[in-house]
């Protein structure tokens, strides 16, 4: 089966980019909008509409598959890509991607996929969220070609032995930390809240004292609606590195305050991401590693989630060599192709590692439902529920998409390995 044509379509995105410098340098808000001029280059406004592109793969039996291409909320931080544009990657997918499609033979996800991961232009690579969503409406016409589900595409020509089973979802509040958060557990959501604590004055507090409200609040809550004490969610709570500015860089301070959060949230486990910001990868990976043993020698049992500083394949590789956290955020738009994102999961996995199958609000429907069927096939500890930041729409979409893939699996009773 060849591919006929390639369509590049500007479409919504889940949600905005977000200048995180500026945010984090105190940007207040005017209702939804941020005041002030952005920091970060590439940004035109502080809060700006999310963008995104569908690539679409025109089938010579006239079938056709898509994916889409999408960049994290804080672009251009930490390392990334900047912001993303969807007129520019229009140009780059018709430019240096669809003359290479028009005519291949779709005999498998991963060979194509990576190919086109490795193109570039004289500039350099092409953006990570053009060769995210590419790589999505590869996998989704191997998937068409084979008559089976993306994941046991994956599944098959990685040989991950994965169950294909829903796995945990994390879900987001977003700013809404108190009416989203009541969803979540109403909803019985596995792993919660994330909280977006991402300044210092308005949501951490000078020592620490608003996250430490928020949480002491979110554990009564959980017990105030969900009583009979059967619903154990995890928390995991996403602090871009606000407890390292509020603490000076201090590692021990900050492994000492985040020992008390862990002993507040007993007995429900608790996950912070990103702590602290570094400014590189190497410098992340040393501090990380520093506060891993810092909490280990205090007796604490809460978990170090790295996202910043780790957005590449050979980053992971990295961190999970120097065991530099518990738990990995694989954010799939940062990786590229969603070839890097099967490595480094399985990766993770494979070192006894929780690897967490995450991404960004901002994403679209279409690149939730594809990681849906990566999270499972990889058998990450989570999946993260998006796009957008309104609980709901993300759980549907990524649970919905887990609950038809698996009993599709399990009606066909088989065990598919597919054309290594």
């Amino acid at each position: 089966m060849r591919i006929v044509d390639v369509l590049a379509v500007p479409v919504r995105a889940g949600f905005f980019a977000d200048d995180q410098a500026a945010i984090r340098r105190g940007a207040r808000h005017d209702g939804f909008q941020y005041v002030g001029d952005p920091l970060t280059p590439g940004f035109r406004a502080i809060r700006q509409p999310g963008e995104a592109l569908s690539v679409v793969l025109v089938l010579e039996d006239g079938s056709v598959e898509f994916g889409d291409c999408a960049a994290v909320q804080y672009s251009g931080a930490g390392g990334r890509d900047p912001v993303f544009s969807a007129e520019q990657a229009r140009a780059d997918v018709l430019t240096h991607l669809a003359p290479r499609l028009v005519g291949t033979p779709v005999a498998g996800f991963r060979d194509l996929a990576g190919a086109l991961d490795a193109v570039a232009t004289d500039d350099g690579p092409l953006h990570t969220a053009v060769r995210y969503g590419v790589s999505q409406a590869v996998l989704g016409a191997a998937a068409r070609v084979a008559r089976r589900t993306m994941a046991e595409v994956v599944r098959a020509e990685y040989a991950t032995g994965a169950p294909l089973t829903p796995v945990p979802l994390y879900a987001q509040t977003g700013d809404e930390r108190w009416v989203n958060a009541d969803k979540m557990i109403l909803k019985g959501v596995d792993v919660l809240p994330h909280g977006l604590v991402n300044n210092v004055e308005s949501a951490f507090g000078a020592r620490g004292e608003l996250l430490e409200e928020y949480l002491g609040w979110l554990v009564g809550r959980i017990r105030a609606l969900r009583p009979d004490g059967a619903y154990r969610p995890r928390l995991h709570v996403d602090t871009y590195g606000t407890p390292g500015l509020a603490f000076g860089g201090d590692l021990s301070a900050v492994a000492a305050y985040l020992a008390r959060l862990g002993e507040l949230c007993a007995p429900f486990e608790l996950a912070i991401e990103h702590p602290v910001d570094a400014g590189s990868t190497s410098a992340q990976l040393v501090a990380y590693a520093t506060l891993r043993a810092e909490l280990a020698r205090l007796g604490s049992g809460v978990r170090l989630v790295v996202d910043e500083w780790c957005n590449t394949l050979d980053d992971v590789r990295a961190f999970v060599a120097e065991r530099a956290a518990d738990v990995v955020h694989v954010k799939m738009p940062d990786l590229g192709s969603v070839t890097n994102t099967v490595e480094a999961l399985l990766l993770v996995r494979d070192a006894g590692l929780e690897a967490y199958c995450g991404g960004t609000c901002n994403e679209t429907d279409r690149s939730a439902q594809v990681s849906a069927h990566v999270a499972m096939a990889c058998q990450a500890a989570q999946v993260l529920a998006k796009p957008g930041m309104g609980v709901d729409e993300g759980l549907m979409v990524v649970g919905n998409e887990m609950a038809r893939t698996a009993a599709l699996v399990a009606a066909r009773g088989d065990t598919w390995e597919g054309t290594p």
